[in-house]
């Protein structure tokens, strides 16, 4: 097979820009089916062993007390992704190339770095989950299984070529398997569902609250990825509503062009809605798995995937157990597709540069696999589930970078074409915006 050497669709955005037509005079059941992709593949990234790390600490130091921050981030995420969403089919323009628009040379080297960074970070947590999953599977020794990760590239090759909606069902497989093996193993090891309800209730643990704090900050990083916000305006470009009313008049056309642009919005709040609300399921389940079989029987110092791995056996049984290995597995390709196609929309977008797409993945990876092997050779294969944690901490350091400049442009008349973003939803973003950078500023500087 021969390398490519262009950037080539699927995960050239700008080669697959408006290729999934859709008609608007359709039902509205056959809009949805041809519209339904973009919210999976930002779903997938919602589900990365990072989030595995967080979720599983957290249920077993402090039980269902931190569920409230899975709820409320994935809410969050769903808010902010729509958002990034609206931008790309308002605008017509992804979050990288809106930015590039908006602030000067120093701006834009600023979210750049801070978006590779995001995206390493991501796949750092990738390489570690597929190192374990290759680890309790296959018996693959860790740094032997982060060296297997970068032949992921040949996935990247093997799609070349191929249309969008191909990525989507990969991705849709990967959802449905995760999925599925959450709710097999909660079946196993029903929790008590009382419990699980008071820890929808927003509270503080009343021990070890730094510790809550560092994961409740990890919580939120896995949750909202700021290289998503750029995957989201971009990917969601893939489609392109045709045939609305248009009258002869100009004035008519623009009601027709408008009504297309509601009529897409519309879409694309149920696409993303729905996905990230089964990220949050799967992320829930993880932490209720975690706080039913761990922090109940008195394990509640379970750091890391694999030590949780290894008691789930003697507790839920060997089928639970391999689950979760498969579960694992699943989870660590994620980055696969959406680190590609993302790195792809931040390099263009900041840089105007374009290169092939299994050379992206090359260069995210490579980067990626250096700090995991040091990690993991200096530490010790005990440290990976800290490693985790921390990645995602380093992804909520990001996400003010991401935020600020997408606030922005949703509320830009100029950009927006005048459908800016509503004055309460302004409100909302900023304070959200405000809440997670004082939480970044709460770690950074030592807080209890």
């Amino acid at each position: 097979m021969p390398l490519p050497t262009t950037a080539t669709a699927p995960f050239c955005p700008s080669e697959v820009k408006g290729s999934i037509v859709i008609d608007a005079r359709a039902s509205r059941w056959t809009k949805l089916k041809r519209f339904a992709g973009p919210g999976l593949l930002i779903a997938i990234g919602y589900m990365d062993p990072g989030n595995w790390a967080t979720d599983i600490q957290a249920g077993s130091q402090f039980g269902y007390a931190l569920l409230w921050v899975v709820a409320l981030s994935s809410l969050a995420a769903i808010f902010l992704q729509m958002l990034a969403a609206r931008l790309g089919l308002v605008a017509g323009r992804d979050l990288a190339q809106a930015s590039y628009d908006r602030y000067g040379r120093a701006g834009r080297l600023i979210q750049w770095i801070t978006a590779e960074i995001s995206i390493i970070a991501c796949d750092i947590a990738e390489v570690l989950g597929c190192a374990l999953a290759f680890k309790l599977l296959l018996g693959v020794p860790i740094a032997w299984g982060i060296a297997l990760t970068a032949l992921d590239t040949m996935i990247v090759l093997g799609l070349q070529g191929k249309g969008f909606r191909q990525i989507e069902a990969i991705v849709f497989g990967l959802i449905g398997t995760m999925a599925f093996c959450f709710v097999a193993q909660v079946a196993m090891v029903p929790p008590d569902w009382h419990a699980v309800a008071a820890g929808l209730v927003p509270g503080v643990p009343s021990h070890d609250r730094h510790d809550a704090l560092v994961l409740a900050l990890g919580i939120v990083g896995a949750t909202i990825m700021p290289h998503n916000l750029y995957l989201h305006s971009s990917v969601v470009q893939t489609r392109r509503v045709v045939g609305g009313e248009r009258g002869k008049r100009g004035e008519r056309g623009e009601r027709g062009k408008h009504s297309e642009v509601r009529d897409t919005l519309a879409l694309v709040r149920i696409d993303t809605g729905v996905s990230l609300a089964i990220a949050m399921c799967v992320n829930a389940a993880i932490l209720i798995l975690a706080g039913s079989l761990f922090h109940t029987s008195g394990q509640t110092n379970v750091t890391d995937i694999e030590q949780a791995y290894r008691l789930i056996t003697p507790i839920a049984g060997s089928a639970a157990a391999f689950l979760f290995g498969i579960a694992l597995l699943a989870s660590g390709q994620s980055s696969t597709l959406t680190g590609t196609i993302a790195g792809q929309v931040i390099m263009d977008g900041f840089l105007h540069m374009k290169i092939p797409c299994y050379q992206r993945r090359l260069i995210t990876r490579g980067l990626a696999l250096v700090p995991a092997l040091i990690g993991v050779l200096w530490l010790g294969d005990g440290a990976v589930g800290k490693l985790l944690v921390w990645s995602q901490v380093l992804l909520s350091l990001q996400l003010p970078f991401a935020m600020w400049p997408l606030i922005r442009s949703v509320s830009d008349p100029r950009v927006m074409n005048g459908n800016t973003l509503g004055r309460p939803a302004q409100v909302f973003a900023w304070a959200l915006f405000a809440a997670i950078t004082a939480t970044n500023l709460l770690l950074i500087f030592g807080l209890n």
